[in-house]
């Protein structure tokens, strides 16, 4: 059973299991000031969710990249959308600052 480690907490998923899913279970705030309200829901379509992964992870599809090839983001970021990814073993995120998830800063 794999373990996601984000915000300083270790929460063990199934192997595939959504990210946004657990970490929204696990009650860790994955959005940025007003994304909070104003997100996609987990369509893919916003990239609101934007997060650094280290770790195992489902490859992106189609919807991810076109998504992260836009601006503000950059296709050569290395950001995730949490909504697109599936946890396929032991894995940490990270939460960058900025509206998107795309700032330089590392939030948690």
């Amino acid at each position: 059973m794999p373990t996601v480690t984000a915000q300083g907490k270790s929460i063990p998923c199934e192997t595939g299991a959504n990210l946004r899913q657990v970490l929204q279970t696990a009650q860790i705030d994955l959005y940025n000031g007003n994304a909070r309200v104003i997100n996609c829901r987990g369509l893919g379509s916003c990239g609101t969710c934007a997060v650094k992964i280290i770790g195992p992870v489902s490859e992106p599809k189609w919807k991810e990249r076109s998504r992260l090839s836009l601006p503000p983001h950059k296709a050569d970021s290395g950001l995730r959308l949490a909504c697109q990814v599936n946890v396929l073993g032991d894995i940490t995120v990270q939460k960058c600052d900025r509206f998107w998830g795309q700032g330089d800063r590392i939030l948690w």
